[in-house]
């Protein structure tokens, strides 16, 4: 597992700079009002690539072998040969003028965040188990905040050359969204990753089944990206679209908060496709807002930023929701066995000879005064177990993934209150693209230079040209 985390950090370096220049270059080559459209469609494959991803995988991982090559080794081959068409595509038709200049890479401050942000995700996700406030994870608390803290005093030295100039937070726009964007990463991943499981332990879905149930959650991000594109390239305006999909997320979580084991999968495939909607509806519209609210030349940190935000948002709902989830889980489940565990049909269920193994389990860890939840360990590896014996546990994990949805509803429902009492700034979007910005900011900047230079050397040559006065009485000078 050390590995594949090492490995993961070492994909993340290239996942995380594509994923914001993607949507910077778009930002460079179309206008604000155009780029709505646009980005609808990126945001809607992305969300599409984010629920198809599961499938595809969950295809990979339940075949032994594909090709010589064990079968869960594919969700990683596979994309390579994806990730060479898109180097050679964009090796062709990505053709941009490009004027170099030089920086100071922010070094420290990259190290700083990474060592700030780690032992944070590390105590979110390991604090159940060390518990909150013993030694490790107080270690970690103090590693995390001293380096953030020289972070911050890092970034303000490096000035415009910082990783994330302190400056552009001072813009009302980018305060604004980069504080909604990290709630919609909480709740936008923490869903993400709560709804398989759900569909998997409660529903008894396949991994590759479960990809598929989350198809709804698919079509409400394209619905929710693509019309708010089409509607903002039509008004300009796109101030309304975060405020309603923070609300329709809000309202999402809360419903799925009553989903239960026995909730039919039409319904809460409808939540799911409302889920997603809300999602659609707040993605784009904030990444947008970002970009036309700072400077042409600002527009790569600009998106980069927008981007971080959303995805430490995700990472932190993802650590703490699995975190909140597995803790309520086994209390949950032994309340559900004291109200079912007396009734006669989990009685005679126990008594079966088929469901021998279990009832040896059970009766174990009930005379041992031990947790008879212990008994329902294997109910994730083991799908044939008798359905009565299996439902306290269902259901109690059912119950455990209430909470996390309305923990996720109350976030959701912060960040609406952001959006609507700090207001975010509606900006008229601007005409035209960055890249034609910006060429034309060089050009009045190299314009400007030679206004400034042409007087000195005007006043230098007048200079030159000037005949000098005479002394009184001296010859005048022959030709």
């Amino acid at each position: 597992m050390l590995q594949l985390a090492a490995f993961r950090a070492v994909q993340g370096l290239g996942a995380c700079g594509l994923f914001s220049l993607a949507l910077a270059i778009l930002g460079d080559i179309v206008p604000p009002r155009e780029r709505a459209k646009y980005q609808g469609y990126f945001l809607a494959v992305f969300g599409t690539s984010s629920v198809l991803g599961p499938v595809i995988g969950g295809f990979f991982a339940g075949a032994d072998e594909i090709l010589s090559v064990t079968g869960w080794r594919w969700v990683f081959l596979v994309n390579v040969p994806i990730g060479l068409i898109a180097f050679a595509v964009v090796q062709r038709t990505l053709k941009m003028k490009h004027t170099r200049l030089d920086h100071r890479l922010d070094w420290w401050g990259a190290a700083s965040l990474a060592i700030g942000l780690v032992p944070l995700l590390i105590a979110a996700e390991q604090g159940r188990e060390w518990g909150w406030l013993s030694p490790e994870a107080s270690i970690c608390y103090v590693i995390g905040v001293a380096s953030l803290s020289a972070f911050f005093f890092i970034e303000r030295a490096m000035g415009a050359e910082a990783l994330l100039p302190l400056t552009l937070f001072s813009n009302r726009t980018v305060r604004v969204s980069s504080i909604a964007s990290v709630m919609l990463g909480m709740a936008m991943f923490g869903g993400l990753a709560t709804l398989p499981l759900y569909l998997q332990i409660v529903k008894d879905a396949t991994p590759t089944q479960a990809g598929l149930m989350l198809l709804p959650m698919t079509l409400g991000i394209m619905a929710g990206s693509i019309l708010s594109g089409q509607v903002i390239a039509r008004t300009g305006r796109y101030r309304i679209f975060p405020i309603i999909g923070s609300a329709i997320l809000a309202l999402a979580m809360l419903a799925m908060s009553f989903v239960g084991a026995d909730t039919a999968l039409p319904l809460t495939m409808t939540i799911m496709a409302c889920f997603g909607f809300g999602l659609g509806s707040n993605m784009q519209p904030l990444t947008l807002a970002v970009q036309n609210a700072v400077s042409p030349r600002m527009i790569g940190v600009a998106t980069a930023s927008a981007t971080f935000t959303r995805q430490m948002g995700g990472t932190l709902g993802t650590a703490v929701f699995l975190s909140l989830l597995f803790a309520q889980a086994p209390v949950r489940i032994g309340e559900s066995m004291q109200q079912l565990a007396p009734t006669p049909a989990f009685q005679s269920a126990l008594q079966d000879p088929a469901n021998a193994d279990f009832a040896t389990q059970w009766q174990q860890a009930s005379s041992s005064g031990g947790n008879p939840a212990a008994a329902f360990g294997g109910v994730l590896e083991d799908s044939s177990l008798d359905p009565t014996l299996a439902r306290p546990f269902l259901v109690g994990f059912s119950q455990a993934m209430d909470l996390v949805f309305i923990v996720s509803a109350c976030v959701m429902a912060l960040c609406f209150l952001v959006l609507l009492r700090l207001r975010l700034p509606e900006i008229t979007l601007r005409a035209g693209s960055a890249y034609s910005e910006r060429a034309e900011e060089d050009a009045a900047d190299g314009a400007q230079a030679v206004a400034n230079a042409t007087p000195n050397a005007a006043a230098t040559t007048a200079g030159e040209a000037k005949p000098q006065a005479r002394p009184a009485g001296s010859p005048e000078p022959r030709s």
